[in-house]
């Protein structure tokens, strides 16, 4: 058996993604909010500055040698480019603040903030550029911005949004117009930066959220259209939201990679991108909070033996943000079992 020359993450990513095997299975982690506990500082200090969350970066990636960086601090930071506010917890995720759009009315007048004019996304576009300078052409970037049709329920609420979506197409049409021509400059801005590839988080585009022929005339056609003016490679990750049933529908979209749920088969979503996407995921976030390091071990084997074979496949969590709670001798035992069981070739 011939041993592969060792990998940089960079082409270790890319060999996956062009599915083909690489050395080793590629794996994401994005224990973002760790970044606090290794500078020992409140999760709201540390991500407001570039400079703490390149450090807690580049600490993470030493400590758990996963293959990537990214710049990403919490999903309400857009908001904020809006005008809408975030509201910080010691133990757990940021959460967007009271809507912005007090009436719906308010969307006929909406206009999209610039990019270059938002003091939080130009700290983001900063904390890219120094990321890509430690990098350089050796360890992937993930960009991330959140889709034109999932940004609304921190903009409006989700009943306000769920009544336009159904009752007032002329007044979602407008924000989904809006909020598209925002997510491109966005997403260019940070490829520009240096970010590899854009994380596209659509949560409300899983079957769990809407009704796939809903999908298929909104969420599906904005999703197309934004990744079709994007200078980059795009993942589209439903955050924990099932992605079997329109797995066809994001590959017609341009999807480089699909991110699937911990609720289903890594196996059969494997099978299903036949080759046109790769597929990261599926470690479920949630329980890894109480798992051993043995049930660590045993579900990285698990997710390898369902998926790796071929290449196309990224290990990593399901949700795209590992609970604070987890600790670190589960994140280095799902490290240490990738070394152990994701060596190619894998002939179990």
């Amino acid at each position: 058996m011939m041993i592969k020359e060792e990998m940089t993450s960079m082409e270790r990513v890319l060999t996956t993604l062009g599915q083909e095997e690489p050395d080793r299975v590629p794996y994401f982690l994005f224990p973002n909010m760790h970044g606090a506990k290794e500078l020992g500082m409140s999760i709201k200090e540390y991500f407001s500055t570039s400079e703490n969350v390149v450090e807690g970066q580049l600490r993470l990636r030493e400590k758990y040698g996963h293959d990537c960086y990214t710049p990403f601090c919490y999903a309400s930071l857009e908001i904020e480019a809006w005008g809408g506010s975030t509201i910080f917890y010691e133990d757990g995720p940021a959460n967007a603040g009271a809507p912005f759009i007090k009436n719906i009315e308010d969307i006929e007048s909406l206009e999209a903030p610039s990019v270059w004019d938002s003091p939080q996304l130009l700290k983001v576009l900063k904390t890219t550029e120094m990321l890509k300078e430690h990098a350089g052409e050796d360890v992937p970037i993930i960009g991330v911005v959140i889709s034109p049709f999932s940004a609304p329920p921190m903009q409006l609420g989700f009943s306000k949004y769920f009544d336009i979506m159904y009752e007032n197409r002329e007044l979602f049409d407008k924000l989904m117009e809006v909020n598209t021509d925002f997510c491109i400059e966005w997403s260019n801005a940070q490829i520009e930066a240096g970010a590899t590839i854009i994380c596209y988080f659509d949560p409300i585009s899983s079957p769990l959220l809407v009704p796939k022929e809903l999908y298929k005339e909104t969420g599906y056609k904005i999703e197309k259209n934004v990744i079709s003016n994007l200078n980059g490679p795009t993942a589209v990750h439903l955050a924990s939201g099932t992605a079997l049933p329109i797995i066809d529908d994001i590959a017609d979209a341009g999807a480089a990679v699909v991110c699937t749920s911990a609720m289903e088969d890594l196996a059969e979503v494997k099978a299903a991108c036949k080759g046109r996407m790769s597929v990261l995921g599926n470690l479920n976030g949630i329980e890894m909070r109480n798992w051993t390091a043995e049930t660590a071990e045993n579900k990285v084997k698990e997710a390898i033996d369902k998926a790796a074979k071929g290449g196309g496949f990224i290990l990593s969590d399901n949700h795209g943000e590992i609970p604070y709670q987890v600790p670190d001798e589960v994140l280095i035992a799902i490290s240490n079992a990738v070394r152990k069981y994701g060596n190619y070739p894998i002939d179990r």
